[in-house]
């Protein structure tokens, strides 16, 4: 039987995303709002971004803002600015413990667990800021991991396996403003209305293509893919596959999740280990398209049962529909690729 197309579009109602976490909050007797406080203020952090993004050609908010990263990356001003605005819509909710960003060289410790510090919160906090020149579309990504009073180290805290998420998400800025969440109990996508300002539930449970003949990747470092990545692609490319790559990872993941396919950032020979940062990218969206029945892999390994070893450690990655993630491992093993 054919999935019937957009099954899971909200129709009638309108619920704010603070009305629907309330309501998956009624679900669980001992929820103390904690929870919900979070998740409301990244989606208070999401509409000024966006309102920065929006007005980013009229506003002396775009180019290089003239310092790098810890990654060694220039920075964009919106970078900054994003950064900013996360760190401030987060720092007065008591149950936050920490703070993590790609941007940053360490955590920023809040209070401790026994200051109610119950969970920790970790962002890019502008992903695929280099194409905001060009009026491309970026992104948030965040996730949401439980704090371990007993453990005494901020970085040994947030190196928590991808299968310990409590929350994830990120919130695209392009078209539309557009919020995607999972607690682990499915996948929900929320647009911004911005004559009402909130977020409005719009899918529920989203659920990604099983297959679908569509693949996403940087081409231009295709000679320094491992073979078993080439010649995925090489078959792939003779089946009649199509390519579609924006090259800001957010994006490229947020329209595999709706349309299928495969999105995939391999390791080179001039990044071995990867270039998608475990914590910050990997974990949050491979946590989201395993929500919505796809896979996200690492090598041979499943991301999500990867234990970071650092704060700003990199992998590979592949996710998306089902069968595209399983031809590309079949091709792995083929080749020899170390598990």
């Amino acid at each position: 039987m054919q999935d019937r197309p957009h099954a899971d579009v909200v129709r009638d109602n309108l619920t704010s995303i603070q009305a629907h976490i309330l309501q998956e909050e009624r679900r669980h007797p001992g929820a103390s709002g904690d929870f919900s406080m979070i998740i409301s203020a990244i989606s208070l952090a999401g509409k000024a971004i966006a309102a920065k993004v929006r007005r980013a050609n009229l506003e002396d908010v775009l180019g290089a803002f003239g310092t790098t990263n810890v990654q060694g990356e220039g920075q964009q001003k919106l970078d900054v600015i994003a950064n900013e605005i996360i760190m401030k819509c987060l720092g007065d909710r008591v149950s936050v413990a920490l703070l993590a960003s790609e941007e940053d060289e360490e955590p920023t410790i809040l209070r401790r667990g026994g200051e109610g510090g119950k969970y920790c919160v970790l962002f890019d906090p502008l992903d695929g800021s280099s194409n905001i020149d060009c009026a491309m579309p970026v992104g948030t990504i965040f996730t949401v991991l439980r704090n371990d009073p007993t453990i005494k180290g901020s970085v040994e805290t947030v190196c928590q396996a991808g299968r310990d998420q409590v929350a994830a998400g990120y919130v695209l800025y392009g078209s539309a403003t557009i919020m995607v969440l999972t607690t682990g109990s499915g996948v929900d996508m929320f647009v911004l209305d911005h004559s009402v300002g909130s977020f409005l539930l719009v899918r529920r449970g989203v659920r990604i293509p099983k297959s679908a003949k569509t693949y996403s990747v940087n081409e231009a470092n295709a000679l320094q893919f491992p073979a078993g990545y080439r010649r995925f692609l090489d078959e792939a490319k003779a089946s009649g596959y199509s390519s579609r790559y924006i090259g800001s990872m957010v994006a490229d993941v947020h329209r595999t999740l709706l349309a299928g396919g495969l999105f995939m950032y391999p390791p080179t020979t001039s990044k071995p280990d990867g270039k998608i940062r475990m914590l910050y990218e990997a974990n949050p969206l491979a946590f989201i398209i395993e929500q919505a029945g796809g896979m996200a892999y690492s090598g041979l390994k499943r991301t999500l049962d990867l234990k970071p070893a650092e704060l700003h450690q990199r992998i590979p990655v592949a996710m998306g529909s089902p069968e595209q993630v399983d031809g590309l491992l079949a091709s792995l093993r083929e080749h020899g690729e170390q598990a």
